[in-house]
């Protein structure tokens, strides 16, 4: 065991805040959305861009019915198309037919995010397959810089700033000036992956952590495309939470006409909510708005079922412990004898991530303590399933930590459900 707690990594507040968030709305919208394309080649014309029904404001309305607490738009994806009218380029809104010219997506998702309370974030895709001058680093460097400056200057509050590594595997860019921009304009804003990231990609496109994730980690895969790993700059900081990023409708990231055959069914959300924030990682999963600019019903049911039923087990426990206390055993008792088959436990993550390993048991009336459920990481939230148990309390052990264990809060729950939905 450890004993110098001053030697663990520690979370930034602004790190605290995004892993409270835990949901997030991804938002694929552009050209492609009109192609059929998933990665166009960035000769599609912009005039096939011209949303008949654009709407933000539904976007954030499903945003914020289905519990997400910020939402990540694609302002410039692979193909090099711009839903703001950038000055860098006229591969943008500004030449569609789309509002007659004057449109700008961004804005509008932007001021319809601010007004809905809910925190909005950009992608910005370092690989362009539209600009010429991508073949020559040093002036792509400056064109990129430009377009992102745009960005964190004309449409902030920024909560995160998404780097995609695909198409970019063995580029070099200018990192330090990229991350010095976000740094200046947003310095609370969350950086996806890539330069100094405060936050890392988990791995897959599946919205999946696997387990354990711990916070703490030194490198990240850079795409799906390559099993090489980032070489963070060394001013990187050592607490680096993933981020599970999936799309709702399996393997399609933008809308494709008849695609709602291939959402994610019920029972699918609920196991991927389980292995993403119930292993202590932030969801964000994509809902592609449509060719009217409007995220498709079905989709938006979707997710909102999903939020409603975490809802529906997780929103009142039977019973709850949480102080914030120091220790190797946290003991909930009851007033009376309780079933329940779930349990959460999470860390107090302003003094790191310390536990190693775990278990959690339940005191039956005979007097005897039966185990319900062991682990290793719990970190920012991790929900255990077990066989229904009828118990006086539960408690926590921990049998290995790096420092005296913090623990935020100890709760169970009656869910009767395994976690792919099904009755007992």
């Amino acid at each position: 065991m450890t004993t110098n707690a001053n030697a663990l990594p520690i979370p930034s507040r602004a790190q605290l805040r995004w892993q409270d968030w835990e949901l997030g709305m991804f938002c694929h919208f552009g050209n492609n959305t009109f192609t059929g394309n998933e990665w166009g080649d960035g000769t599609d014309s912009p005039a096939h861009f011209n949303p008949s029904a654009f709407d933000a404001r539904q976007w954030t309305d499903v945003a914020v019915r289905a519990g997400f607490k910020y939402l990540i738009l694609t302002a410039k994806h692979h193909d090099g198309f711009c839903l703001w009218p950038t000055r860098t380029t006229d591969y943008s809104v500004k030449s569609s037919p789309w509002r007659n010219g004057e449109g700008d997506v961004v804005r509008e998702v932007a001021d319809a995010c601010r007004e809905a309370g809910i925190g909005f974030g950009i992608y910005l895709s370092p690989w362009d397959r539209h600009e010429p001058c991508y073949a020559d680093k040093e002036a792509y460097d400056d064109f990129y810089a430009e377009q992102l400056e745009e960005l964190l200057t004309g449409y902030g509050p920024l909560v995160e700033v998404w780097f995609d590594g695909a198409g970019s595997e063995g580029r070099a860019y200018d990192w330090r000036r990229i991350i010095g921009l976000v740094e200046r304009h947003h310095p609370e804003a969350m950086r996806f992956n890539m330069g100094v990231p405060t936050i890392r990609w988990v791995g897959n496109e599946d919205g999946v952590a696997p387990y354990p994730c711990w916070n703490a980690a030194s490198e990240a895969r850079t795409s799906m495309f390559t099993k090489d790993m980032l070489t963070w700059l060394p001013e990187t900081p050592r607490w680096v939470p993933a981020e599970c990023d999936v799309p709702i409708r399996k393997r399609s990231w933008f809308w494709h006409e008849g695609g709602e055959r291939n959402l994610y069914t019920d029972d699918e959300l609920i196991d991927i909510y389980y292995r993403s924030v119930g292993h202590g990682c932030n969801l964000l999963m994509n809902l592609a708005p449509d060719d009217r600019g409007r995220i498709p019903e079905a989709d938006a049911q979707a997710a909102i079922r999903l939020f409603d039923e975490m809802r529906r087990r997780f929103g009142r426990p039977l019973a709850e412990w949480s102080g914030g206390a120091g220790g190797y055993e946290t003991l909930l008792a009851f007033d009376g004898p309780l079933r329940f088959d779930h349990a959460i436990v999470a860390e107090d993550l302003s003094y790191g991530e310390r536990i190693r390993s775990y278990v959690l048991e339940a005191l039956t009336e005979d007097g005897g303590w039966a185990e319900l459920a062991r682990g290793s990481a719990i970190g920012h939230k991790k929900i255990d399933e077990f066989t229904p148990a009828t118990a006086i309390a539960v408690r926590l052990r921990v049998l290995e930590a790096d420092a005296l264990p913090m623990i935020r809060s100890l709760a169970v729950y009656g869910v009767f459900h395994d976690r792919k939905g099904r009755m007992e």
